[in-house]
């Protein structure tokens, strides 16, 4: 698993989801308490369930014209690419087992 910190812009969002077989992008805000009970969660059984898939972190307020051009308009949201395609969306109040349950499946395809 890795994490990059240096996601800055749409264009480099974009290549990291074309180069990766997997990505998760958590979008969060520093004043979002949800996202900071969540993220964790996420991280852990990400990196447990699907070690294949990077983990990429961006914080909403500070590079808002990601979110923007994705039409996220809430946080946390999670997607979740797959062969570079968008598999899963998920916002405010996830449930982290039933979003691996979702990614299961693809992802075992994906990886096998």
């Amino acid at each position: 698993m890795s994490m990059r910190k240096d996601i800055d812009s749409i264009e480099a969002l974009e290549a990291e989801i074309a180069q990766k077989p997997g990505v998760m992008v958590y979008f969060s805000t520093p004043t979002c308490n949800v996202c900071h009970a969540l993220r964790p969660k996420i991280s852990e059984a990400f990196a447990e369930h699907f070690p294949k898939i990077e983990q990429i972190f961006i914080d909403a307020a500070q590079t808002p014209q990601i979110p923007a051009s994705l039409q996220i308009f809430s946080v946390p949201t999670i997607l979740v690419y797959l062969d570079g395609k968008e598999f899963a969306r998920e916002s405010r109040n996830v449930s982290v087992p039933l979003l691996i349950d979702k990614i299961r499946r693809p992802y075992e395809i994906l990886t096998a």
